[in-house]
């Protein structure tokens, strides 16, 4: 499974640390950025993960900003795109299972390194439910 991941400076540590994680879980991670603590503009990082899930380059996306809601708000403009904030595993595995979400985006103010593990392996694992009214719903959020 290959995963693009991104932050803002706000989510850089906890990047560095789910990067790591995700690495020994013997996943593949693309680290679109940010490379430092330094202040820098969240869209840029939203951007280039969410184009490569977009793409189809990576099977999944993760995203990390102060809150989550500036990442989530970038993602979602991008067509085929469906980025979701969770704060439990509970809410990865609905939005994994109901609306195939492909982003998964964390809030770095809310989310504890503990949680984060285990909420990013729920939303990978999951898998969609393929359920007919489920579907439907996902074809009626890319309808324009």
């Amino acid at each position: 499974m290959r995963i693009a991941i991104g932050s803002d400076h706000a989510g850089f540590e906890l990047k560095g640390k789910l990067v790591a994680f995700l690495k020994e879980q013997g996943l593949e991670v693309v680290d679109c950025g940010c490379n430092g603590p330094e202040s820098v503009h969240y869209p840029v990082y939203g951007k280039a993960v969410a184009e490569k899930v977009q793409k189809g380059e990576v099977d999944f996306g993760l995203l990390i900003c102060f809150t989550g809601i500036g990442m989530s708000m970038v993602a979602n403009r991008y067509p085929g795109v469906r980025a979701a904030l969770c704060r439990s595993c509970d809410e990865a595995f609905m939005t994994r299972q109901h609306n195939d979400a492909n982003i998964l985006v964390l809030g770095a103010k809310y989310t504890f390194e503990t949680d984060a593990y285990p909420i990013a392996m729920t939303f990978l694992k999951t898998p969609f439910s393929g359920g007919e009214r489920h579907a439907l719903r996902i074809k009626m959020i890319e309808k324009e």
